[in-house]
């Protein structure tokens, strides 16, 4: 990841501290199955799971699990915390401060070029769910990814998924990486106060975000990727994003934990498409719809094409990842990525048997 030495630093550091803070801010982040909590494989076994937005549409699955009791009917006692970017979900894996993280698949393939053996367990999407978007004042000075030269872009973070995006969109479009510059802005009201007030010239987010701005009328969208389409046309096939993922160590280690949670979020995927985006909303934490129901309940349904009804990695998905990453990520370019080591379908294979 291009992330600064600095950077980095500080978001390891501060992770913690930061954990805590959402925890308290937010009611969703702290909450937890109501397992026995042993310890151990069995019963009430306890796992936290830190998720890179819990009130993102794109990571709703999460928290959509806990909600309808399939964690605790798996005999587990799953905390949930939330960080505002993946990649410090990320970071909270790799540290051991967590024994998931609920994120982008593409972190599996950085990862694996810095040393580290992670892997997407179940996969709950087959497209990004995001969404580029342009500040009204520049809307006619961007039209396309080509017209990416001397702005500034909003992403979630340096170093995370929409970072990543943001640059292939650019370099395949003729606009080299140095040509603009990322911001990192987070999302939610810190991504549209950016927005609003000229920080940022747009930027790539997610629901709700996305609905609240075009709602507010205080942008337009440049390029939509929260439908296979979309990923197809914007990126070239299938983009396998949202997932858990985990270290592989601990999967091989904790086997009959990672299927008990692989069987409730499979069983979740199933629930969200036979159910309606009003139905799924009716589900999550009130705060979410940050008072508006009828705003967040389209926000869901722009984004449900996004997701798997089975957990399953799709097809040219993993190679689509790599092709993106290896056009401008310098680690990935000049390394072999083992593709194979990056995610495993033994889980949601049993899960569906």
């Amino acid at each position: 990841m291009r992330k600064s030495a600095r950077y980095t630093t500080l978001a390891a550091a501060g992770l913690l501290a930061l954990s805590s803070l959402t925890a308290c801010a937010n009611d969703a982040a702290s909450t937890t199955s109501t397992g026995s909590g042993g310890k151990g494989d069995g019963k009430g076994t306890k796992v936290k799971i830190m998720v890179g937005g819990l009130d993102k549409v794109i990571y709703l699955p999460a928290m959509l699990t806990q909600r309808l009791g399939y964690f605790d009917s798996e005999g587990l006692d799953v905390e949930l915390l939330s960080e505002p970017a993946g990649v410090q979900a990320e970071t909270a894996l790799v540290s051991g401060q967590v024994q998931g993280a609920v994120g982008f698949y593409d972190h599996t393939l950085d990862l694996q070029t810095k040393g580290k053996s992670v892997e997407s367990v179940v996969q709950f999407s087959h497209a990004p769910g995001e969404v580029e978007i342009v500040s009204d004042k520049a809307s006619g000075d961007i039209t396309s990814p080509k017209d990416f030269k001397g702005k500034k872009l909003g992403v979630t973070g340096l170093g995370s998924s929409t970072d990543f995006l943001t640059k292939y969109l650019a370099v395949k479009n003729g606009v080299k990486v140095s040509e603009f510059s990322p911001v990192a802005v987070g999302a939610g009201p810190t991504f549209i106060a950016a927005l609003q007030k000229g920080a940022i010239d747009g930027g790539m987010t997610t629901d709700p975000t996305v609905a609240t701005i075009l709602d507010k009328k205080a942008g337009k969208v440049l390029l939509d990727m929260r439908t296979p389409e979309g990923s197809q046309k914007a990126l070239g096939g299938p983009y396998p994003s949202s997932s858990l993922y985990m270290q592989t160590d601990w999967v091989n280690g904790h086997k009959e934990t990672v299927q008990k949670l692989v069987n409730a979020l499979v069983k979740t995927l199933k629930w969200m498409s036979t159910h309606s985006a009003s139905e799924i909303a009716a589900k999550m934490p009130a705060d979410y719809s940050q008072g508006n129901k009828t705003l967040y309940t389209e926000a869901i349904k722009s984004t449900l094409p996004m997701f798997t009804d089975d957990g399953v990695m799709p097809t040219n998905g993993p190679e689509t990842v790599e092709k993106v990453l290896k056009a401008f990520n310098p680690n990935i370019k000049n390394a072999t990525v083992d593709l194979s080591k990056t995610f495993t379908t033994e889980f949601v294979e049993k899960a569906a048997g």
